[in-house]
């Protein structure tokens, strides 16, 4: 695989508030106004042995051996050895206390990704970055670092619930016109957030069934667990409601696959499982204006192509992008390994189109639930403005051909998915691919080509032994089959747990495990006045309207934050 398997914990950010996880190759976003200091809490001065009073301009932070600030607009470092008291804010009042008294706080800036596409991992030791007006604070190979946050294109955020043993590292978008923009808060919309137990905490693994606004849009999902880890003869989950939405889970399950060193295991939206043995990434990526994008779509890692919903030089709202891969001689099938997610704008999307509805959104909801010809327009629509749904076009004598659909998942952690292709129209030694992003839709991580030989797939399915919701008690009748019972988490703040028997190790063999669960969540939205229909009718008839309107939201965002 073109480096891990999931964006490496970085759910871009448009976020401001999220989970408590571990990152370990999955990805997530936040919003740099947004972002506290992290590790040890923010200090603001201190008191040197012999009593010397030195103030910063600027919260700094306890490090290792020093204690960070900037001090007449300069970087300093204070030996650690020479202070005798540090100055906190707590509760609105400033305390000098000994460095053993620094408290941790929940989350801390650990690294970024620049607009030219450079990934900066800032030191572990000690309390990590924070963002202060318009500059990222940091420690970087021993030495302060000061980075304008307009050359920021993503921050990565660890965050940590020591109630719930939970950690994550998440990514935020960043920039200059995010700075001051509560955008986390106004475009968090997600699903349930599955965290993994590693052994010691629990991890943000997987955020299942994305999309699925409503009971007639309930589907399956298929997600890798990554930092699941038996212990004492279990896997454990940790399943949590953090945002403004009922979620309703209606079945989980584990699906274990032990299988040859060396081979990934990666599912397709049908559940199909794919064995990938040699993954080959793209020779060349280039857009519609000519970028070279191959650095950014070459691997999965933290550097992730995501515009803003912002129309491009010409005033389109959506990119073309050609990926070029080899292809060897008589090659007629491959599989296509994408990571890709929906843009945390485009999930704040489906909130601000279905306000729209205004108080009517109740009976589209009754419509999309009771009638499969309702369900196929929505598709049909998705699929003419590829908001959620993404054509994998293949060129061929004849000229582009759709032969692949991608769909979206996230927004805060991008799965491998597989998508078989089609070749044997295609000429040469070369294979060309052309996706049509909209813009603000889609973060992208990377694409590869495997035309290695399928094999079958022998796979141990894993009912939950246990599943206990923290306020209702046991929910396992509820998520140990598909049928008409649901594990319903209607308030932010509901979690459960659920346990599965693990099976013993196959010696020579290395273990994938994957969750398989289907449900749908309903958002909450505001009692609603008049629908605005001449939008809604706008929206349904104009190919690309809603390109447009998610820029005029973002736009009007842009402008409320400033």
């Amino acid at each position: 695989m073109p480096g891990s398997s999931k964006r490496s914990v970085s759910l871009l950010l448009l976020l401001a508030y999220f989970p408590q996880i571990t990152g370990c190759s999955k990805t997530s976003r936040v919003e740099p106004a947004r972002v506290e200091a992290g590790g040890n809490e923010p200090v603001v001065g201190v008191t040197r042995l012999g009593g010397e009073q030195v103030r910063f301009d600027a919260p700094g932070s306890l490090g290792q051996d020093s204690v960070y600030g900037q001090i007449g607009g300069s970087s300093r470092a204070v030996p650690l050895d020479s202070v005798e008291k540090i100055w906190v804010v707590r509760g609105g009042v400033m305390q000098r206390v000994k460095p053993s008294q620094i408290r941790t706080v929940g989350e801390r800036v650990v690294g970024a990704t620049t607009l030219d596409g450079r990934d900066l991992a800032f030191d572990k030791a000690g309390a990590g970055g924070y963002v202060r007006a318009d500059t990222v604070f940091a420690v970087m190979n021993g030495e302060p670092l000061l980075l304008p946050l307009d050359q920021v294109q993503r921050l990565w955020i660890r965050k940590t619930d020591a109630a719930k043993s939970a950690l994550a590292v998440i990514g935020v978008l960043g920039g200059a016109l995010l700075v001051t923009v509560a955008i986390a808060a106004a475009t968090k919309e997600s699903f349930p957030f599955v965290y993994s137990w590693d052994g010691t905490q629990y991890v943000f693994d997987a955020e299942p069934y994305g999309g699925a606004i409503s009971r007639g849009l309930e589907r399956d999902d298929y997600a890798r667990l990554e930092n699941l880890r038996p212990q004492e003869g279990f896997y454990k989950l940790l399943v949590t409601n953090e945002v403004n939405e009922t979620q309703m889970t209606n079945q989980m399950e584990l699906w274990v696959v032990d299988h040859a060193p060396g081979v990934s295991v990666l599912p397709d939206v049908r559940g199909g499982l794919h064995l990938v043995s040699n993954p080959v990434p793209p020779a060349s990526a280039r857009d519609h204006q000519g970028r070279d994008l191959r650095s950014w779509l070459e691997r999965t890692d933290r550097v992730i192509w995501e515009p803003l919903a912002v129309a491009d030089s010409g005033g389109g709202m959506r990119d073309e992008i050609v990926l070029t891969f080899p292809k060897p001689r008589g090659a007629d099938r491959a599989r296509l390994v994408s990571n890709v997610a929906t843009g945390i704008w485009g999930s704040h999307m489906i909130r601000a189109m279905l306000q729209l509805r205004g108080r009517e959104v109740d009976a589209w909801y009754a419509r999309i639930d009771g009638g499969q010809h309702s369900r196929d327009s929505l598709l049909a629509w998705d699929l003419r403005e590829e908001l959620y749904h993404l054509l994998i076009d293949v060129r061929e004598p004849d000229g582009w051909q759709t032969r692949g659909v991608l769909p979206g998942g996230g927004p805060f952690i991008a799965e491998d998915r597989v998508v078989p292709l089609d070749l044997s129209k295609v000429e040469g030694d070369s294979v060309r691919l052309r996706i049509r992003p909209a813009r603000g839709f889609w973060a992208l991580n990377s694409f590869a080509l495997d035309f290695g030989e399928e094999g079958p797939v022998k796979v141990d399915t894993l009912r939950p032994y246990s599943g206990k919701d923290a306020r209702r008690g046991d929910v396992l009748s509820e998520i140990a089959s598909s049928d008409d019972r649901y594990y319903a988490m209607p308030y932010t703040g509901d979690y459960g747990h659920v346990a599965f028997r693990a099976p013993a190790a196959v010696a020579g063999s290395e273990r994938t495990v994957l969750l398989h669960a289907r449900g749908y969540y309903r958002l909450h939205l505001p009692i609603g006045g008049d629908p605005d229909t001449a939008m809604l009718r706008r929206l349904g008839e104009v190919p690309g309207a809603a390109g447009q309107f998610a820029a005029e939201q973002f736009s009007q965002w842009q402008v409320a934050g400033r």
